[in-house]
This record gives C-alpha cells, structure tokens and sequence, in this order.
C-alpha cells in the first residue's frame, strides 16, 4: 500500500491544503473554504474522505473544514482546547486517529502560532511519512506569533521555538514537512521559497532550530511587520463555524447602476490588470488586479462590511475574483459588470487613464529633464509596508503604507503625486485611490531594485 499526499496551493494567500490516501480513503489537513476542489481532486483519485483535520483556527482565512466535513460525513477534529460552536472530534496532545488499518495520525501540541495549535504526524506501513505542521514549523520559518495580540507575542514566540523542535526531535529527519501557511501568506515569520522540505533540512536551515530560545524570540519579533485588517474576523468565523460557500454568479449592474455606487464612494473593482487599468479606466474605480494578490489587500483596506461591486474583462474573471473574497469571508459582492470601461461608462467623461512612468523617468525628472507627456514630480509616495520602508527607500519619498491611504489621503502634500512600490502592484493599487480623490498621479510601474541603478538615492539601504 503506497500513501499519497497532494497539495492544493491556494497561492493568492500564500496557503496550502492537503489530501492524504491510501487509494481508498482520505483525510483533509486545513482545507480552504472553497472546497469544491478538494472534493474534485477526491473523485480523480477515486478516495473517499473519511476525515477532516484542523491544525488551529486559522486567522488567514475563513476554513471550509466544518462544510466538508458535513457534505462528506467525515470526522472533523479541532484541539480540544478551542471553543467552538459545533460538534466535533476533540483532539488532544498524543492522540491517534486511526485513518485505515495501515495509515493514521498522531496528535502533537504545538503551541506558537495559537495557544492550542496541533500538528499531525502521518504514519504509513514503514512508519512516519512526515507532519503536517499549519502555522509552525514553516519552509525555513515559522509561523508569526503576533495574531492573538502584542501582548501574546513574546509567550508564544517561546512556545513556537520549543514546539518546533520538539517536532524535530520526534519525527525523523528524512520527514517530509508539510506546512499550510508560508508561500507568501502574512501568518509566516518571513518568507521562504523552498518548495518542499524535510525535517533534516530543516535542522541545517531553521532559525528555530539553530538559534537558542533568547536568539529566536528577539529575530522574530523584530522581523514582525503590519499584517491584514481582515485577519480579526477570521478566528472568530472560524470557531462559530462557516457554512457551505456560496459561489453563484453575482448580479450584473449597468452603466447608471455603477455611476450611483460610483458617486457615493462604494468599493468598485477593477480587475482587469494595471496596464488596462491605466490605458483606460471607468473613473472612480479602484485597481485590484487579478494578477497580483487581489483578495489580500481589497480584505485589508475595504471597510469590513462595504458593498464591493467587481468589474472584469469576462464573467470567468469575477468568478474567480468572487472565489478569492469568499475564502476570507466577503462572501456575496454587491454587484459585478463584465466587458470594457466603455461598456461601464454612461458617458465617455467617466473614461479616465493614468500616467505611467519607470524609476528611470522619476531620475530625469528630478534631474529636470522630464520625459515627455509627464508631469513634474511634486510628492514622491512610497507605499510599501514598514519592514521594506526600514531596508531602504528613496531620498525624499513620503512613506504612507498602502492599507493606511483610504484614510490618509489628505496627508498627501498638495501637486503631482508619482507614487511607487517594489513592483508595481501596490502602486497600482495607491495610484488609483488617489485619482478617485481627484489627485493627478503618475504610477511608478517598476521594480524597486532598478532605483539605484536609474541614479536615485536610497536612504537606509541595508547591504
């Protein structure tokens, strides 16, 4: 009998899922709330999920594992020490649950990321495969310790450091390390690339399990940057337990429909990318991107409870936009529109576009040898987080982090705003909030990294 283990990357959040088999059956590890997929990936192996386990009550994203578990019929187990509002299978510190007469899991307390966190260590006919480990021992990481409060934070970085290497001392080196966060998701310490890992790779390259108590505790609280608003509603869905997502298509809203949420200030989306955004736009609209990590930073900077209308290119792409807010819990948009801005303009005064410039332009700007079509470069803003702010950033530049501009834009000095980030992204994102306050903007779409190079001055640069 061969167990298998496969992946379902949730990259927009920087999370994975997982589905372990022996052929027959299958048990879930922390499955996202959109769980037609994990359902779909069951039926091409021809398993049967007979379990669903949580390693903690994520505060990432709203967990499908309760839905699953009542559409599947499968045992759904969560640490005993959490509360919660549902029946389930209260799983304790050296419990084993038996998966089939050849494959089961073994509880392990791993406090760190949550105070009730656990790991599950898989076991097949030749003993531990590897463990599935959530929020703590992450790809050359761990999991951040600041979720349940500052006040917490330094507890729980000590109570991370001895989980983990109590991981490591009870799984084998040759392990595989199955984490759920860590791929870019904001629940990580820092960010790690490795696709995949082993416990014995994780004794050579883990700051946790390299770096005495002291050592660790003081690296990771001072590595710890702002993470998303919308991770206070998270835990809190979670324990009341979510039901089964909705993701039927969203009602369509015409030309007058739009200019109305328009005009009293709602959220409306544009997905499409930053360059269609800035060749042409329907004024008033905001640039989310498909093509960057949409859902994160629309939960973060949207008032939790705004009506958010979503406009993309096809009806696929506010699906999948839809798809994405649900597994954070913005579960039903106000309304969508599909085509091109001139198909959501009631007249072609609503078209608008944005200027666009590369760090290079910025330099002869400032070099007074401006390019031609730009105008002159009155405030430099710099949206990026604290932590990328601290390693360097431009002379002169005015820092205002992208989750903090809804509500500072007047803190913005009056002219041409050029405003940039590390790649384009966010910047894109800044850009669009500031012309939907009627600021002239140029949207700096150009990787940080080049700024020195272009013969700007970086202040603070670490080397």
């Amino acid at each position: 009998m061969t167990v298998e283990v496969e992946v379902v990357a949730t990259s927009s959040l920087g999370d994975r899922s997982y589905l372990a088999h022996d052929g027959q059956v299958a048990v879930v590890v922390d499955p996202q709330r959109d769980i037609d997929r994990v359902v779909a990936l069951a039926g091409r192996r021809g398993v049967r999920i007979t379990h669903v386990v949580e390693t903690h009550l994520h505060n990432d994203y709203v967990s499908g594992g309760l839905a699953l578990a009542r559409l599947t019929g499968a045992v759904y187990a969560v640490a005993a020490a959490d509360h919660v509002g549902f029946d389930r299978l209260p799983v304790r510190d050296g419990d084993e649950i038996a998966l089939s007469g050849q494959m089961w899991l073994t509880v392990v307390a791993t406090p760190g990321h949550t105070f009730h966190h656990v790991s599950y260590v898989l076991h097949g006919p030749d003993g531990p495969i590897g463990v599935f480990t959530g929020g703590s021992l992450l790809f050359g990481t761990t999991g951040r310790t600041d979720l349940l409060g500052n006040q917490h934070a330094d507890t729980l970085a000590r109570h991370q450091h001895a989980s983990v290497r109590r991981l490591a001392d009870l799984v084998p080196d040759g392990a595989q390390v199955w984490p759920t966060h860590g791929f870019g998701s904001f629940c990580s310490a820092t960010q790690a690339d490795a696709p995949s890992s082993t416990i014995g790779r994780e004794k050579t390259a883990n700051p946790a399990l390299r770096l005495e108590t002291h050592d660790f505790v003081v690296q990771v609280l001072a590595g710890l940057d702002a993470y998303p608003a919308y991770y206070a509603h998270m835990g809190v869905r979670n324990a009341e337990g979510a039901e089964l997502v909705d993701l039927t298509p969203v009602r369509i809203a015409d030309a007058a429909e739009l200019r109305g949420r328009i005009d009293a200030q709602e959220w409306v989306v544009d997905l499409r990318s930053r360059k269609a955004f800035a060749h042409r736009h329907l004024t008033g609209t905001l640039s989310f991107g498909l093509d960057g990590p949409m859902s994160t930073w629309l939960g973060w900077m949207a008032p939790w409870g705004a009506p958010i209308t979503l406009l993309g290119e096809s009806a696929e792409q506010v699906a999948e936009a839809q798809r994405e807010l649900a597994r954070i819990g913005i579960d039903r948009p106000a309304a969508a529109a599909t085509g091109a801005p001139e198909q959501w303009a009631d007249d072609d005064s609503r078209l608008g576009e944005l200027a666009v410039a590369t760090f290079a332009d910025l330099a002869a700007t400032r070099a007074g040898r401006p390019p031609h079509g730009l105008p002159p470069a009155d405030v430099l803003l710099d949206v990026r987080m604290g932590g990328e702010w601290q390693q360097g950033h431009l002379d002169g530049a005015l820092h205002i982090p992208l989750p903090d501009l809804p509500e500072r834009v007047a803190d913005v000095p009056g002219g041409v705003v050029w405003v940039h980030c590390q790649s384009g992204y966010r910047a894109s994102i800044a850009a669009s909030v500031l012309a939907r306050a009627g600021r002239v903007v140029v949207h700096v779409d150009d990787d940080f990294d080049t700024a020195r190079h272009a013969g700007l001055v970086v202040a603070g640069e670490q080397r």
